[in-house]
């Protein structure tokens, strides 16, 4: 018997900062073949673009379909980004990202697949509301620690975009005057706790003559940059200068997401990212530890879980958000979740 053709497939694409994930599901949001790769630290915004496609176009294959047979695919971005032009802007923890660039319309030239363009943490925040940790609550945080610190909102059990960048949680301003964070401004949670921010505060420690075993690690994996695993192999090892680095994120993230639960009162933290992730459990009650000082109703603080659907939760939110099966090419679709 002939195998039936395949219907109801989506893609989904997770642009972070250190990797591209892309995956293929069906109806019932089971993956069916997934795709990563290191994202490009050099070039600018179209070289981003090819390598998604080719993370696409790898996913697609894993699941044994082309990618033309996918209905739809999901993009999760960071930066500054503008769903129905399908647009990023400042995307600053990618190369050469600063100006405005066409991702959607580029996305859909490579591939010949109707794109949909969502802000990154914005569809994970909506993904584990969907499908992960937030199941059960009508109101919550989604705090990405990662590259840098993303956030997302939601209420009333839908995602609250406000004027278009609402949650960002890494940009909360925990002490004035403070370090100078990657978006140009002083005092963020970011500039404290965004593995870009601790890669260059590493960086200054260890040529200012600080011992640390970070970049020996880096260097006998291959890598030209700390990844979360390095991070936490340098912790396993002792290494007192990455003790100190991630112990002085945990307490930003501590007094950050406090002051935002502060204004909000939801219900539930989910913590994800690549750290959060990677670090686990133990850093989620860490974290919501240090959020304890800084509560205002600290006899009721909110539930702090570990994001459910770990390094996929990007990419399924993504995915979530593709342009249902028989959109045209050119119609961007850019969607609230």
């Amino acid at each position: 018997m002939a195998p039936t053709a395949p219907r109801d497939l989506r893609g989904g694409i997770d642009l972070g900062g250190t990797k591209i994930e892309a995956i293929v599901v069906d109806a019932t949001n089971t993956v069916l073949g997934s795709a990563r790769m290191p994202t490009p630290t050099t070039g600018g915004p179209g070289d981003v673009a090819t390598a998604m496609a080719g993370v696409m176009q790898k996913a697609a294959h894993a699941a044994s379909v082309e990618v033309t047979q996918v209905g739809g695919i999901g993009v999760g971005s960071p930066g500054q980004v503008d769903q129905r032009a399908g647009t990023v802007t400042a995307a600053r923890n990618l190369p050469g990202w600063t100006g405005s660039f066409p991702l959607a319309a580029k996305l859909e030239a490579l591939l010949a697949v109707p794109v949909a363009l969502n802000g990154d943490v914005d569809v994970a925040t909506n993904a584990e509301l969907t499908l992960g940790a937030g199941q059960p609550f009508d109101s919550l945080l989604g705090v990405f620690w990662g590259t840098g610190i993303g956030g997302g909102v939601i209420i009333d059990r839908k995602l609250w975009l406000g004027r278009g960048v609402a949650g960002e949680v890494g940009h909360m301003v925990i002490r004035q005057d403070g370090r100078l964070c990657t978006c140009g401004r002083r005092g963020c949670v970011e500039a404290y706790a965004g593995r870009g921010a601790m890669e260059i505060r590493a960086r200054k420690l260890h040529e200012s003559g600080k011992s640390t075993v970070l970049f020996d690690i880096m260097r006998e994996h291959g890598h030209d940059r700390l990844t979360s695993g390095i991070w936490e192999r340098a912790l396993e090892a002792g290494d007192k200068l990455a003790h100190r680095l991630i112990d002085r994120a945990v307490r930003a993230l501590g007094a950050g997401i406090a002051s935002a639960v502060n204004l909000l009162d939801v219900e539930a933290v989910i913590i994800g990212g690549g750290l959060g992730v990677r670090f686990g459990q133990p850093y989620v009650e860490r974290i919501a530890h240090e959020m304890n000082p800084h509560l205002f109703a600290d006899d009721r603080p909110p539930r702090v879980l570990l994001a459910g659907l770990g390094d996929l939760g990007g990419a399924l939110g993504a995915a979530l958000n593709a342009p249902p099966e028989g959109t045209a090419l050119g119609v961007v679709t850019g969607r609230d979740g």
